[in-house]
């Protein structure tokens, strides 16, 4: 989301642009926000958190809530059951779950490197790993 709104501010490119395309980045900020806020919805929801506790910060109430989530929870939990699924031309796999899903520890390893090296202030090598449990590996069947 920085990355994106800092493209906002940039004037290097303005006679580049089209007319309307400070809009067009604006709204693609807006849809990237809709996107994080499901993603945070469905993070709390997972963590057991009511649909009363989620429609208060929401300023909406929790039918409400639960309604304009469902499509988010329902894809997430389909996701699980189909994690890939073939682009239009059938050829093409396409992931379902996010990233960190396919490889855990690679994820784990990249987001403690950022939350490190940006300018969030955080001392800490492992400010994201260390909150985690990690399952097992799976072992395969004989």
């Amino acid at each position: 989301m920085a990355d994106s709104a800092g493209g906002l501010v940039v004037t290097r490119h303005d006679p580049d642009t089209g007319p309307g395309g400070r809009v067009s980045q604006a709204l693609q900020l807006v849809e990237l926000a809709e996107r994080v806020l499901a993603s945070a919805v469905v993070y709390e929801h997972e963590r057991g958190t009511s649909w009363a506790d989620i429609a208060r910060y929401l300023g909406i109430d929790p039918a409400e809530a639960e309604a304009r989530f469902a499509d988010d929870l329902d894809r997430w939990n389909t996701a699980f059951e189909v994690p890939y699924r073939l682009d239009d031309t059938g050829r093409k796999r396409i992931p379902q779950l996010p990233t960190a899903a396919y490889d855990p520890a690679w994820a784990c390893t990249q987001l403690d490197r950022w939350a490190h090296l940006s300018r969030l202030g955080i001392d800490d090598e492992h400010a994201v790993s260390s909150g985690l449990v990690m399952a097992a590996p799976e072992e395969e069947e004989c």
